[in-house]
């Protein structure tokens, strides 16, 4: 862990994850996802619980503020009209 990340609050940490997540779901884009297949790529398989949280409270941070949209019963997901278009805007993260 780099020093920048052991200074971050739990804000900057929580506001990192989102990023992360949308924009992994936007590289996977027509793709859905689900909820578990997103958390198992970006947490990995290992039983980090922690790690496993942060990534489930941005997912659903992510859809309470409109930029995924959860799809049927089934858990999968998908970027909203309005992060496709943001993603198009903003183009690849470097």
């Amino acid at each position: 862990m780099s020093e920048n990340e052991a200074n971050m609050t739990s804000d900057g940490v929580d506001a990192r994850l989102e990023a992360l997540v949308i924009q992994r779901v936007l590289d996977l884009h027509p793709t859905h996802v689900t909820t578990e297949e997103l958390v198992r790529d970006l947490a990995g398989t290992d039983d980090d619980v922690a790690a496993r949280d942060g990534i489930e409270r941005a997912i659903v941070e992510l859809i309470r503020s409109g930029l995924l949209h959860p799809v049927g019963d089934d858990g999968f997901l998908t970027p909203t009209r309005a992060a496709v278009h943001l993603g198009e805007l903003l183009g690849p993260v470097v």
